[in-house]
């Protein structure tokens, strides 16, 4: 399915968690994910420019800066992104040994 495809690459979905809070320049967004490098960044932005899930904006200047905001259909995911949150905070645990809610091991397959 192309949505996993696309939203399951790494540092997909963090950048999108990030633009779900607000419109950010490219340097906000490294900062707000860390072990990103600028050139990883950048093409992520372009692969999510390119699906339509975003917009790059440059900010008239001096200085020159570039900002990234959602589209409508980037902003049509947050429900899906919210309710898998959700799902994580409930079924994924930080500690390994972690037990689920319902009593199964947190990593049995």
């Amino acid at each position: 399915m192309r949505s996993f495809e696309l939203l399951g690459k790494r540092w997909n979905g963090l950048i999108m968690a990030a633009l779900m809070q607000q419109t950010a320049h490219f340097a906000a967004l490294r900062r707000s994910i860390p072990g990103i490098s600028e050139r990883m960044l950048s093409d992520r932005l372009t692969e999510l420019g390119e699906a339509g899930l975003l917009v790059r904006e440059v900010d008239p200047g001096p200085p020159r800066r570039v900002s990234y905001r959602l589209t409508q259909a980037g902003e049509a995911l947050r429900p899906a992104l919210q309710e898998l949150r959700s799902w994580a905070k409930k079924y994924l645990f930080d500690d390994g040994d972690a037990a689920r809610a319902d009593g199964e091991p947190a990593h049995c397959c």
